[in-house]
């Protein structure tokens, strides 16, 4: 317990995944410089958790997830909205690269961002509109997520990575230690689909050789 009082309404307060300040005001039932000095002690207390500038969750509903990665994956989402868990935590996700992630990565048709609170580092990547494309609703325990497919998140990665170097085969074959025996043909395939909408020589270049790896003509 956390020993805290005038909470208008606590129980509903508790039950929310997130929450800003204008839906704090409501629920807490202060205003102004009230609510900021409550908002204030309440984080001194541990009972609230800033996952960003103005927007908090309490450490009851924390406390009272069976899962803390769905919420985890579903919060990645809604930090920066429209956006997709993709790139490294995808490719880990799939067992495509083998190094775990330690945060959680996402493409955004916003601006490139990261946030870094106590529940954990929540990453996100920029990406032009017409490539705002290729992930799937799931419902895990509750929470809709929304997650690259296996393609998608490999073309994320690939497309946006910097310093990949001259001997792009080097790196597709090694470097990058990528499991291609999971990358099935449907899955180059649609790989393929987003090379053509990108337009991108260097995209081009890397399907070519994935063809090759995987001895697809």
């Amino acid at each position: 317990m956390y020993g805290i009082s005038g909470i208008k309404e606590q129980d509903k307060l508790e039950q929310l995944p997130l929450f800003n300040k204008k839906t704090a005001q409501i629920l807490i039932g202060k205003s102004n410089g009230n609510l900021d000095k409550k908002i204030e002690r309440l984080f001194r207390s541990g009972y609230l958790v800033n996952l960003k500038k103005g927007c908090y969750v309490s450490k009851p509903f924390l406390d009272k997830q069976t899962d803390i990665k769905n919420y985890t994956e579903y919060l990645a989402n809604r930090l920066r909205s429209p956006s997709y868990l993709s790139l490294d935590y995808a490719l880990f996700k799939y067992n495509l690269i083998p190094e775990a992630i330690n945060s959680w990565t996402s493409i955004t048709t916003k601006s490139t961002r990261s946030y870094q609170n106590n529940v954990g580092v929540f990453n996100y990547k920029s990406i032009k509109n017409n490539l705002f494309t290729g992930y799937n609703e799931i419902k895990s325990d509750g929470y809709n997520i929304y997650l690259a497919s296996k393609a998608k998140a490999l073309f994320d990665f690939l497309y946006l990575k910097r310093n990949l170097g001259s001997n792009l085969s080097f790196e597709l074959n090694n470097g990058l230690r990528i499991n291609w025996s999971i990358f099935l043909e449907t899955d180059l395939k649609e790989f393929a689909k987003y090379v053509q909408i990108s337009d991108s020589k260097k995209m081009n270049s890397i399907l070519k050789i994935i063809k090759e790896v995987k001895n697809v003509s």
